[in-house]
């Protein structure tokens, strides 16, 4: 400003992108028809020393129970419960403007500094279901039909393998108002501990189950057979699955003429129902059995919960800091403090708006910019 000295404001910081745990949402599909997101560019600093706006923030709803990796595999953040945060990437600093340059013995600096670029990350975000209780079992076992018998869920059922692709939640709810939450996972065949069928995808969503509810289909006949392959896969994916505790049921009683023999005994089963989905026998003794036997979720004490962070922030690695910056003169752009290498300098230069031509400083040197 002719007269009146440096009068430059700051730039504002870009938003940042941000992952926020609803309990409103069941699955990833509101997430899939797109794979960028960008938070809000900072505004420009302007004369009169009025600094630029914040860039907007931009908040992503996922499911309770969203686990968030980096493109190395590595786990960044664990959304496990309802309003838990993460912030997936930064916005980038403002800018100062020429204000901030003027000292004693230089009153009329003529040179302001560029915003740093954003970070840019790739994530992959993985839905593990929180449920109470989970059901378990070789396709075609019946899991889907008695998941709407007991609950709300209306999955979809037929009477051939893999008819359920996704895992589906149920609610439970008892005469006294009492509800349990019940997961409906895909059908796991032998071999699923290695993958084979997708069976690691599947048997994610049993991790986090308190009770698994293992289904069995009664009319074959070889119920110990079918309990023996599941139970090995648990085994094999680890997680603890091998440890939990497990109520037997054996579906398709309208099948058999006669009780059916279960001839496994293990401490781990703690109830065996023999059900039949079709007309609806032994159901209402299977759902005061489940709010019986499943384990209570555990106690988070008033001290705990108070030091809970309700904004989670992992980073793995932390940011690094420039150890140079890009300043905007009335000639074009200088470049302080320790060069850094070619293609890094290229970007921060193209990030700082610079134009085939251009004259950059840096050091002694005056170069004309050519990309």
């Amino acid at each position: 400003m002719p007269k009146g000295g440096p009068d430059g404001g700051d730039g504002g910081r870009g938003g940042d992108v941000v992952l926020v745990a609803d309990a409103s949402l069941r699955d990833l599909s509101s997430l899939r028809g797109r794979r960028l997101f960008a938070a809000g560019r900072g505004g420009n600093g302007r004369g009169a020393r009025k600094h630029g706006a914040d860039g907007q923030p931009i908040e992503l709803a996922v499911p309770v129970g969203t686990q968030v990796s980096d493109d190395e595999g590595i786990l960044v953040a664990d959304l496990a419960w309802p309003g838990a945060r993460v912030v997936a990437a930064r916005g980038g600093g403002g800018g100062r403007g020429n204000a901030r340059f003027a000292t004693p013995t230089r009153q009329t600096p003529r040179f302001s500094e560029t915003g740093l670029r954003g970070e840019e990350r790739e994530l992959e975000l993985r839905l593990k279901l929180l449920a109470d209780a989970a059901l378990a079992g070789l396709p075609n076992a019946g899991k889907s039909s008695l998941l709407r018998r007991i609950s709300n869920a209306t999955p979809k059922v037929a009477d051939y393998p893999f008819t359920t692709l996704q895992p589906v939640l149920g609610t439970v709810e008892a005469r006294d108002g009492s509800q349990l939450t019940v997961a409906d996972v895909p059908g796991l065949i032998e071999g699923a501990s290695d993958g084979v069928g997708l069976g690691h995808a599947f048997l994610a969503h049993l991790e986090r189950a308190r009770l698994l509810v293992h289904v069995i289909d009664g009319s074959e006949g070889d119920a110990g057979d079918r309990f023996v392959t599941i139970d090995r896969e648990l085994a094999l994916y680890g997680a603890g699955l091998d440890e939990r505790s497990q109520v037997v049921v054996l579906n398709k009683a309208d099948l058999t003429p006669g009780s059916v023999p279960f001839p496994v005994e293990d401490p781990r089963i703690v109830a065996v129902h023999r059900v039949s989905c079709a007309t609806g026998a032994g159901i209402e003794d299977l759902k005061r059995a489940l709010f019986a036997l499943c384990p209570a979720a555990p106690d988070v004490s008033d001290e705990e919960d108070a030091v809970l962070p309700a904004f989670l922030d992992y980073r793995p690695t932390p940011p690094t800091r420039r150890s140079y910056r890009v300043l905007r003169t009335d000639r074009g752009f200088r470049v302080v403090g320790e060069v850094p290498g070619e293609t890094e300098l290229e970007d921060a230069l193209r990030d700082a708006g610079v134009r085939p031509g251009t004259l950059v400083e840096i050091g002694d040197e005056e170069l004309e910019w050519e990309p």
